[in-house]
């Protein structure tokens, strides 16, 4: 269904945020991705608070990288700016496009594939430089692309589809983005939009790096050896001369429990996760305290969500490196070639 466009007809009554949008002018294509997938869940959660926070959608640049969840900004805010860039180098682009334009509100989308393998290390510098943006992690912990096998985040112990077991230790990109120095740090569930849409707004507004790790559950799952909908069970009984890939829809993943509460979530394909949100009087502001939490709640088997690490007096890449307030692309030729002159004084300076 890749060729329906959304009509650009809105009703008349739709509500209207303070500079004169609704909610539909927040919103993209139509979606491709499996029906119930929870990045669409996130995506959602996201056109709520770009409207919510009354914010121009062409003041916002999206970026992505490769994968499921890299091809989601194509389905909000059709009217910003959007890039999607090669496999893992997200990151790299972000920091190069705030440098040259800081007035932006830089948006990453990225997976737990394109973030904890092959980007890895691009990753941890966009934290540790402090890059002012939101870094959105939609983890589920398999390459969706690729017929779902492990990624970095995939639990020790878990199975896949075909019943294989994961035997390597998974990558807490949480706990990573604390130690490398992003100065916002959260996670949630995507189908718990009562909490995503709030840790969204609150990382829109903050000035650094700000993360969001949101597990999000790959109907794909559902594509093992017993079904009938399967990959393989298809291609058997294929009759035509083409081969076919059938994904059965499943509806989203919602859920709603109180703080401190611990809830667990059946996933599509059977498995369970344990969710548990921070107690209303956790400590942000403490990152040992935040690291602690965290390992804790991994020794039980729990997933901690909500805002996990928040620091008030964050400074972002600009900042750090005493830039000028005026964008760079609109300085002119003298401010940015200031002669041989300043460039022998500069460099005295470093002898």
């Amino acid at each position: 269904m890749t060729y329906v466009t959304k009509p650009k007809l809105h009703h008349p009554t739709l509500a209207k945020n303070k500079v004169g949008y609704t909610r539909r002018d927040y919103e993209g294509k139509v979606s491709t991705l499996c029906a119930g997938c929870g990045h669409d869940s996130i995506s959602a959660a996201l056109i709520q608070a770009f409207w919510e926070l009354d914010v121009q959608p062409h003041r916002v640049a999206k970026l992505s990288g490769i994968g499921c969840s890299s091809k989601t900004p194509d389905y909000f805010l059709g009217n910003s700016h959007g890039f999607n860039t090669v496999h893992g180098r997200m990151p790299s682009v972000v920091t190069g496009a705030n440098l040259a334009n800081r007035d932006l509100i830089y948006l990453g989308v990225s997976g737990d594939g394109d973030s904890a393998s092959i980007g890895l290390g691009q990753f941890a510098h966009v934290m540790r430089r402090g890059v002012n943006m939101t870094y959105i992690l939609e983890n589920n912990g398999v390459y969706g692309l690729t017929k779902g096998q492990f990624s970095a985040t995939a639990d020790m112990g878990s199975t896949s589809k075909r019943g294989l077991k994961n035997d390597d230790v998974a990558i807490d990109t949480v706990s990573l983005a604390l130690l490398m120095g992003a100065t916002f740090v959260a996670k949630s569930f995507s189908g718990d939009k009562a909490q995503l849409v709030p840790l969204v707004k609150a990382a829109i507004a903050h000035q650094g790096a700000a993360f969001i790790d949101v597990i999000s559950p790959c109907v794909a799952f559902n594509n093992h050896s017993g079904s009938t909908k399967s990959y393989d069970y298809v291609r058997a009984h294929n009759e035509v001369v083409n081969f076919m890939d059938f994904i059965t829809g499943r509806a989203p993943i919602n859920v709603d429990y109180k703080h401190d509460e611990v809830i667990e979530v059946p996933q599509h394909d059977g498995t369970t996760i344990r969710l548990r949100k921070t107690h209303p009087d956790y400590d942000p502001s403490n990152k040992i305290n935040a690291l602690s939490h965290i390992a804790e709640a991994a020794a039980k088997g729990e997933v901690l969500t909500g805002l996990l690490f928040l620091a008030a007096d964050a400074q972002d890449l600009h900042g750090h490196l005493h830039t000028v307030e005026t964008p760079f692309n609109k300085l002119g030729e003298k401010e940015l070639c200031p002669g041989a002159g300043m460039l022998e004084r500069i460099n005295a300076a470093m002898r």
